[in-house]
């Protein structure tokens, strides 16, 4: 079996280049430019010195066992450890990849390079991860949807949302949105979703992470009270809420049009999971919609913070980490309704591109680049 694996650096004006990487049959390289290239600004409007990149690889995880996945990792990392390091490049997780994957590649790069730094983040606690990291891009979301709804005098409270996915952010967005009194109405795969009237507890969420990490879909599942529906979700289920977490371009027209409908606020927390098309349609309803590059930084939020953490050695509690998550998230709203205000609400698209923008050339200037 033969895969193709990628590691593509942007633009390093603020930092080192910073970015997941992804292992699923639908990466190839346009997939990752357009990623990679919404990877500069979102780092840059996190505030903290990072550039921008991302990769990964055509490899399917799915139904492989954990000697599999071992080995390609490690012969993923015997060609990527020439261009990575603590002040070059320093990639992360994304879909596919996780703690297990990552902490794989980290043993092949210190056996190849001898050397203990923190040249990649999302790690196991054991080997200095951040905590929090793992639901750091869920929660930042949830956290940006709240400083949304502060513009209108809402809450969190008695939403009823639309969550797509069942994979790390939709499951943490998930989470967060239920202990902020939320009402999470859906979760899905690429066999369909699963829509409950009265809501998913924790408990039902629980169940649902806990058979999805055993390779089976939701198709599979029964979970008390929810129906499971061939399709999205978006057009079908009525909703205050609406945060796309799974992937790119799920969200098209015909979706758009139906959630302008009823929507308060769309919040991305997947990358780019609303097609152009889709963008404008929004924008034209007035719908609060904020974009990935805003909503879902929190995971290279607190990927920075990690790497914080590894040069000093010193892990920060799970209090401290959030308390930062939380402010560089309501950072993040400020610069976008300074930069995207409008007669009709704040443009949060508009405002992230702009405020992304001007920092990274900014940086650029000072360079002489």
């Amino acid at each position: 079996e033969h895969n193709i694996g990628y590691r593509l650096q942007f633009n390093s004006a603020l930092g080192s280049y910073k970015g997941g990487l992804r292992f699923d049959v639908t990466v190839n390289e346009d997939i990752l430019k357009f990623l990679g290239f919404e990877q500069i600004f979102k780092n840059a409007l996190t505030g903290l010195p990072l550039g921008g990149g991302k990769g990964g690889s055509d490899f399917n995880p799915k139904g492989r066992s954990d000697s599999e996945i071992r080995s390609f990792c490690w012969v993923f990392m015997v060609e990527m450890y020439h261009y990575i390091g603590i002040e070059v490049d320093v990639p992360a997780g994304d879909m596919g990849v996780g703690g297990r994957e990552i902490g794989y590649m980290m043993g092949m790069y210190k056996e190849l390079t001898h050397r203990s730094e923190g040249a990649m983040t999302g790690k196991d606690p054991l080997i200095c991860e951040s905590f929090c990291r793992t639901a750091a891009t869920g929660h930042g979301a949830v956290y940006f949807a709240r400083a949304m709804l502060r513009e209108s005098g809402k809450t969190l409270a008695g939403l009823r949302c639309v969550v797509s996915g069942s994979g790390n952010v939709a499951e943490h967005t998930a989470r967060k949105l239920v202990s902020e009194g939320a009402v999470v109405l859906t979760l899905s795969d690429r066999t369909g979703y699963l829509y409950k009237e009265a809501g998913l507890t924790t408990g039902d969420i629980d169940a649902i992470i806990a058979h999805k990490d055993t390779d089976a879909n939701l198709d599979t599942i029964a979970i008390s009270g929810a129906t499971f529906t061939v399709g999205k979700p978006w057009q079908a289920v009525v909703a205050d809420g609406y945060f796309p977490c799974a992937t790119q371009n799920e969200i098209d027209v015909a979706d758009a049009k139906a959630i302008a409908k009823h929507a308060v606020l769309v919040v991305e927390g997947a990358n780019m999971p609303l097609s152009n098309e889709a963008v404008a349609v929004l924008h034209d309803a007035h719908i609060p919609h904020a974009p990935g590059k805003a909503s879902n930084a929190g995971g290279v939020a607190v990927s920075g913070l990690e790497m914080a953490q590894n040069a000093a050695h010193y892990p920060w509690s799970a209090d401290e980490v959030e308390a930062k998550l939380i402010a560089i998230m309501e950072n993040i709203h400020e610069l976008c309704r300074i930069e995207g205000g409008t007669d009709w609400g704040i443009d949060y698209v508009g405002g992230a591109n702009i405020a992304g923008a001007k920092r990274v050339l900014a940086a650029m200037k000072v360079l002489g680049w």
